[in-house]
């Protein structure tokens, strides 16, 4: 499927999306590539997949191995993109881990592994992408936080810790970037449903003999007042947003889409 130049406003850029071969990078990737942007993937997921299905919409793409912990992976998957196609000029900052326990049964090991990936690799991956941003005058740096990015909850010591670091980074590169053609913010989603949340939901469902419905509702709990998930797709089409001109004066916006989490 090709687009037509009217329905492609971002046409002759190209996205660097991390952890971008399942769930919400995917979700993001696909947007973008649907708005006409070639795609540089990232992850240990299916490459082969998630390379076809942006193929699929008429754009070029690549994927990139880079270990997200690992800061000078990072800075050659950076060099593979310009390479490649010459420019980034759209980094989302998506990957990221989680592990669950108390803070006095938390591995060191864990704690840093969660740190690592899911905000010192974000700093390394600005790091590396804004200086060509700046000599071209445009870019669009998106980091996935999270609600746990403005509220916490018991057990993600590590993950809640990284998320309120990701915004903070943000709201910095968002004022150093200020009166330049770069855009700096962060889109934060509450429960998502990307198939491993469907297996549990699955699971759940199984396991207490309820309806896939009645499962969600429950998973979800007191979470998220709607009682929906937000969908990848939906995530997507915000980022989307925050590319266009609409979006030019939006610097270090936190971006909350978690049907009604942070609202209680």
């Amino acid at each position: 499927m090709t687009t037509s130049p009217s329905s492609a406003p971002l046409a002759g850029k190209t996205a660097l999306v991390t952890g971008s071969t399942s769930g919400i990078g995917l979700g993001i990737a696909k947007a973008l590539a649907q708005a006409g942007a070639n795609l540089v993937l990232n992850g240990f997921g299916d490459a082969a997949g998630a390379l076809a299905q942006i193929e699929a919409l008429g754009v070029r793409a690549a994927h990139h191995g880079a270990d997200m912990s690992r800061p000078a992976e990072i800075e050659a998957m950076l060099a593979f993109a310009a390479q490649r196609f010459g420019a980034v000029d759209i980094l989302v900052n998506n990957a990221g881990i989680q592990f669950v326990a108390p803070i006095e049964d938390f591995p060191a090991e864990r704690w840093d592994a969660v740190i690592a990936i899911n905000l010192s690799a974000t700093f390394h991956a600005m790091r590396a992408a804004l200086p060509a941003m700046r000599q071209r005058g445009w870019g669009r740096v998106i980091n996935i936080a999270s609600v746990h990015g403005v509220i916490a909850s018991a057990g993600k010591s590590a993950y809640v810790a990284a998320k309120h670091g990701v915004i903070g980074l943000t709201k910095v590169a968002a004022l150093e970037t200020a009166r330049t053609g770069i855009t700096v913010n962060a889109i934060c989603p509450g429960w998502v449903l990307t198939p491993l949340v469907q297996q549990q939901i699955d699971a759940l469902a199984a396991r207490e003999g309820l309806t896939v419905e009645a499962a969600s509702v429950k998973l979800l709990g007191e979470k998220q007042p709607s009682a929906q998930f937000v969908t990848p797709a939906q995530i997507g089409a915000l980022a989307v947003f925050l590319c266009s001109d609409a979006a030019s004066e939006m610097r270090g916006a936190e971006l909350k889409i978690d049907g009604g989490w942070t609202a209680q």
